[in-house]
């Protein structure tokens, strides 16, 4: 059943949540109303309690001063599965290897919960506000993410960071050798997935590429009784081979429906060809002058410079339909 795989998915979502409160400063401002000094808080991953025994401990001759603030820190405290986003167990996806352009496949993913605390620690009561009012905007409730779970298929998520609450603590009581100490907690979700082993072989052969329906009209044992075969398979709607058989040597606007190319001999009557984004059946074509259907397969229909290159989708590009395409479909009856 288990097999070894490591995704780093909860470090990368640990590294992404750390990463969005680097860069806050608060400033300084004296009774004039000018900035004197603008501060960098400084960020760590740690516990509450670690931080609050390092202010409490005393200086010794190889620290002169206890720890500066302000400061903050988060930590990484718990992790629960989310039912509420399951999906099929058994249903899976296919992607492309980001190193060689392979099919792998992977069941889908898990959903789990992360949840995290960050903790503000300041001197001041206007320094603590200064940082909570930089991050609180951001949240209603929550700020979306989109972390790359998976290097090895380029695999993205968007993963909402959800704040859950805001608690302060104000330690002030006590003799005037006890320092203060404010602190403010922030708790969050970050709703992620867990992936499980990503297949390490090309899964391109199990993929279905042409299906046959067959119908029949009439009692199987009956004569005489009507059948029919439909046929459908994918095929390519823009050149993936980059077939370049010709150049445009004029402009083209939306509503043009004859264009000009360099060299029409490689070009077949009743084929599709690119230009740019847009696919174009080509009806008939003499001396050079085709007559195209504009936008096949849904393309957008868009202006075309002269030079612009023009692609030849051939049976080639077939076999190279990306997943997700919005691919045609052919049809014929047997």
């Amino acid at each position: 059943m288990f097999e070894y795989f490591y995704h780093e998915i909860l470090r990368k979502t640990i590294v992404a949540f750390g990463t969005l409160f680097n860069g806050i400063t608060i400033q300084k401002i004296n009774s004039q109303g000018a900035v004197t000094s603008i501060i960098e808080v400084p960020l760590a991953y740690s516990s509450t309690q670690k931080f609050l025994a390092r202010l409490e401990q005393s200086p010794d001759l190889n620290k002169p001063v206890q720890i500066t603030l302000p400061r903050m820190s988060f930590e990484f405290t718990g992790l629960f599965y989310d039912s509420q986003r399951k999906v099929t167990t058994t249903q899976f996806f296919v992607s492309k290897d980001s190193n060689n352009n392979e099919l792998r496949r992977a069941y889908m993913p898990a959903p789990y919960n992360m949840e995290f605390e960050l903790n503000v620690y300041t001197k001041t009561n206007d320094d603590m506000l200064q940082i909570v009012e930089q991050i609180l905007p951001y949240f209603q409730p929550h700020y979306t993410l989109t972390v790359d779970l998976i290097d090895k298929i380029g695999e993205k998520k968007d993963v909402p960071i959800i704040l859950n609450s805001l608690s302060m603590n104000d330690t002030y009581e006590g003799d005037f050798s006890i320092r203060r100490a404010l602190i403010y907690t922030l708790k969050f979700t970050a709703k992620t997935y867990l992936f499980g082993p990503v297949s390490n072989e090309d899964v391109s052969k199990d993929i279905i590429k042409k299906v046959n329906i067959g119908l029949v009209s009439g009692e199987l044992t009956s004569s005489p009784r009507r059948e029919l075969t439909y046929s459908v398979e994918p095929v390519a709607i823009k050149s993936y081979t980059n077939n370049i058989v010709s150049t445009l040597t004029e402009d083209i606007n939306i509503s043009s429906s004859k264009i000009r190319v360099s060299d029409s001999s490689t070009i077949p009557v009743s084929s599709y060809i690119t230009i740019s984004n847009e696919t174009l059946y080509v009806k008939s074509k003499a001396e050079n002058i085709l007559t195209v259907d504009r936008g096949s397969y849904g393309t957008q229909i868009s202006e075309h410079v002269s030079g612009t290159n023009v692609l030849l989708v051939t049976d080639a590009d077939n076999s190279l339909i990306e997943p997700g395409d919005n691919f045609g479909f052919s049809g014929e009856f047997l």
